[in-house]
């Protein structure tokens, strides 16, 4: 096999290698097969063309690495692809006019001890602290949050 069939393993590798750092992450084929195709490039130098290429070629493709992911990480050519958009909604958020503590409801799931619970016909989320609220349980708001509340059954002093 020739160096230039060899470089051409190892170039191929560094590629595959980079599709899995920045458009595949995780550990797919892309990343094995990389990481394969360097170390069989890598081997073959020094078995088909002596210890001086093998080193050689063990060296560059080191540097061709380092040079190749500080380049694909430092240019904006990724911008075309990375999702730029932002999700500045809530969920789940009351307003502090509609709900107040003392309101009585009742516990539509288990809250165990995270629930849903129907105050003046809308449901919300509710947790009901350290205990165990089953459904159907009439319930008392003791807490208002922003996201959720904190409720405890009406029958419990």
């Amino acid at each position: 096999m020739s160096l230039f069939a060899i470089v051409l393993l190892i170039i191929l590798g560094v590629f595959l290698l980079l599709v899995e750092f920045l458009v595949v992450p995780g550990i797919t084929v892309a990343g094995i097969g990389g990481v394969l195709l360097i170390i069989t490039g890598i081997y073959l130098s020094y078995a088909l063309h002596g210890i001086a290429a093998g080193n050689y070629v063990l060296l560059g493709s080191v540097l061709f690495m380092v040079v190749s992911l500080y380049f694909s990480l430092k240019s904006r050519t990724w911008r075309k692809t990375m999702l730029e958009s932002t999700l500045d909604g809530k969920v789940n958020t009351f307003d502090l006019s509609i709900i107040k503590p003392g309101d009585t409801g009742k516990a539509v799931t288990r809250l165990g001890p995270m629930g849903k619970v129907e105050i003046n016909g809308v449901l919300y989320e509710a947790k009901a602290g350290d205990i165990i609220i089953d459904a159907e349980t009439d319930i008392t708001v003791v807490k208002v949050l922003s996201d959720k509340l904190i409720v405890k059954p009406t029958n419990l002093n």
